[in-house]
């Protein structure tokens, strides 16, 4: 069986969205962004920090919708929270989050997607549950580097990787299971749909 995502007249797709009009594509757009707008509303208690959905659903945008659409949304999300929509983390909005301490994380989100809608693409997918794992962790793994990066500017390396990466590391590993769960469900239900 092939790594790609079958559709229902059987062909062969690298993405849940190759050979769609444009229309559709521009409708999943707005369902990406609507879904990466509700994931920064969510927040789950752990300790030494709360874990947010951001990065989970970054990096499942890209997964299904593959790189450059992924790519797209994610963009297209960031650009409605600098215009001032309440879509970034806990609802903030406007320019100046991509200036502040955050900045890194929230321009790592593109690449982030794009790299997991890519490897998905390799089949790096739900049919590889194991795979689709290493894909999610890889996607954080980006936004904690690129965002620390952009923090050791502002506070310096130690002290960036302790406040900007250290507290997100088991998070990190528990958004990518659930990445990697959700790609293994999405793909078993696409393939019951085609059969």
């Amino acid at each position: 069986m092939s790594n790609s995502i079958i559709g229902a007249q059987g062909k062969q797709r690298r993405s849940l969205l190759d050979g769609q009009s444009p229309t559709s594509k521009m409708v999943a757009v707005l369902v990406g962004t609507l879904f990466l707008a509700l994931s920064s509303y969510v927040e789950v208690p752990m300790i030494p920090v709360p874990m947010k959905m951001q990065t989970f659903a970054v990096a499942l945008v890209g997964a299904v919708y593959g790189w450059r659409l992924g790519g797209i949304t994610i963009a297209t999300w960031l650009v409605e929270g600098a215009l001032g929509l309440p879509v970034l983390a806990g609802g903030a909005a406007g320019a100046h989050h991509f200036i502040g301490p955050t900045a890194g994380y929230l321009f790592a989100f593109p690449l982030a997607g794009m790299a997991a809608g890519w490897l998905a693409e390799q089949g790096w997918n739900g049919e590889r549950v194991v795979l689709a794992f290493v894909n999610m962790l890889i996607s954080n793994i980006i936004c904690l580097v690129i965002g620390a990066a952009w923090l050791a500017v502002l506070i310096g390396g130690r002290e960036a990787v302790m406040a900007g990466v250290v507290p997100f590391l088991t998070g990190a590993v528990l958004k990518s299971a659930l990445g990697a769960v959700s790609l293994k469900l999405l793909s078993r239900r696409l393939r019951s749909i085609s059969e």
